[in-house]
């Protein structure tokens, strides 16, 4: 995820990261599903969907996917995919998190997205998820941990492992990895990540 600012060039971001493989948490929470019987097809809201890399995975295993994200370009890039799959089930919405809303789903998926609420807006955020899963559906995605090098600033919201903790209550936790390491953005900046990679079904 780049460096959050309100001039970020999300175009050049997606243009190195879109050919990248969907994010294992994803492919986790989907591998649980397939593993479950289904009645019909699944239906799972991707926040944050951006170029597309995991609401095509959703969408190549059958599954209606609503994608949504602020950038108007960003949905249409999605549609316009080469690997869209033939009548694939894709519905887009243009909106920030704080302002969408959505139906019950049985998969909300949230890549390295969710961070980049300011912390009012993300309560009311992990609320709105809350409430749209099934029973028995799943919340797949990233938090980013207090010890993060982008900790304090604007607009975003990072936590500590007991926050993740209390935010899972009501969850069950099939997956919660603790990652801390130093690398570099996809832009090549040098950066100190502390990320939780998180998969948790609702009861």
């Amino acid at each position: 995820m780049t460096a959050p600012s309100k001039d970020r060039d999300w175009a050049a971001y997606y243009s190195k990261t879109v050919d990248r493989p969907p994010r294992e948490t994803l492919m986790f929470a989907l591998d649980r599903f397939d593993a479950e019987p289904a009645d019909a097809a699944r239906f799972a809201v991707d926040l944050g969907a951006g170029a597309g890399r995991d609401a095509i995975e959703m969408l190549r295993r059958g599954w209606r996917v609503l994608a949504i994200d602020a950038a108007p370009a960003d949905i249409e890039a999605l549609r316009a995919r080469p690997d869209l799959p033939p009548g694939a089930d894709l519905s887009g919405m243009v909106a920030g998190f704080e302002d969408a809303d959505w139906p019950d789903c049985d998969l909300v998926n949230s890549s390295f997205a969710l961070p980049l609420c300011a912390p009012a807006d993300f309560v009311r955020v992990w609320r709105r998820i809350e409430l749209s899963l099934r029973p028995g559906g799943r919340f797949a995605g990233q938090l980013y941990g207090d010890r993060d090098s982008w900790t304090g600033r604007d607009g975003m919201t990072f936590h500590t492992r007991a926050d993740v903790e209390a935010l899972l209550e009501g969850f069950e936790i099939e997956h919660l990895e603790e990652e801390e390491d130093d690398s570099v953005t996809p832009r090549g900046e040098a950066k100190h990540w502390h990320v939780f990679h998180i998969v948790a079904r609702k009861a």
